[in-house]
């Protein structure tokens, strides 16, 4: 998958929270949980972007930890809701499914990431 794809998804599945968000009852604890998970989605694209500026393979890593505990984040919230039973099940389920994907799209490029700095470690002290 390309950065450019992955970044319209992170998007796309903000608006998707936001509409879903929404459409939520109203009530104390909803307001709260709406919030988190609105705060948590809207995260995952803005720090992924942030990862796409990283100084060093290093900084990149770091940064799409942070996007990996949004996603992660974000899916408890909707797991939450949807234990409790709020909010449309239509809409929420495959809010959960990404959430599941976009989690597991994280770890796979921070793993690929590392054993990429691994190689580069080993290439750097190589050469002395």
């Amino acid at each position: 998958m390309k950065a450019t794809d992955l970044k319209e998804r992170t998007i796309e599945f903000s608006a998707k929270i936001m509409d879903f968000v929404e459409s939520l009852p109203e009530s104390k604890s909803i307001r709260v949980i709406s919030d988190q998970v609105l705060r948590s989605s809207s995260s995952i694209g803005a720090n992924y972007r942030a990862a796409g500026r990283s100084k060093s393979l290093k900084d990149f890593i770091n940064k799409l930890k942070i996007v990996e505990e949004e996603a992660d984040e974000t899916l408890y919230w909707l797991e939450l809701l949807e234990r409790r039973k709020v909010g449309s099940s239509e809409m929420l389920k495959p809010l959960i499914k990404e959430a599941n994907e976009l989690v597991s799209i994280f770890v796979a490029s921070i793993n690929t990431a590392k054993s990429n700095l691994a190689l580069q470690n080993i290439k750097n002290s190589s050469k002395f």
